[in-house]
């Protein structure tokens, strides 16, 4: 039985210029370095999130199946409909009337979707499944 988590898709809003300072060279984790060090420029997130403007999508995930892969409930995630359904990909996908967040395991004949938590069980596609892979996951965006 599928678990029921549900995805709150939308477009991103490319009218808006919210460009944010970008430091290029990087922010070291360990030691600290003098903020001087740092070349400054501007950018905006959706032209770092996003490679084609015309299918890629936003949802707020919900639920805890793919904790495992860094998406928790409430992260967002970016969705690419134009790349191709891959093994080993994340992928959003339709079936049987609800939409969900799994990673896509294709072995010759055998399509299963795997969440990244071992509270949920794997679903293997069957030819009686109304089953489409709607799009490949390229980014998570979560708050700390």
């Amino acid at each position: 039985m599928l678990k029921k988590e549900k995805l709150a898709f939308f477009s991103p809003n490319y009218d808006t210029k919210n460009n944010v300072m970008f430091y290029q060279q990087g922010i070291k984790a360990g030691f600290p370095s003098p903020a001087g060090d740092f070349d400054e420029t501007k950018i905006s997130l959706d032209q770092f999130l996003i490679k084609n403007k015309e299918t890629t999508f936003y949802a707020k995930a919900s639920g805890t199946s793919m904790i495992g892969a860094g998406i928790d409930d409430g992260d967002i995630i970016v969705i690419d409909r134009s790349l191709p359904a891959e093994n080993g990909k994340i992928a959003v996908c339709y079936i049987d009337g609800d939409f969900t967040v799994k990673r896509i395991s294709i072995n010759k004949n055998l399509i299963q979707l795997l969440p990244e938590n071992k509270n949920y069980t794997p679903i293997t596609i069957t030819r009686e499944n109304e089953f489409i892979v709607w799009g490949i996951v390229t980014h998570v965006i979560k708050s700390l």
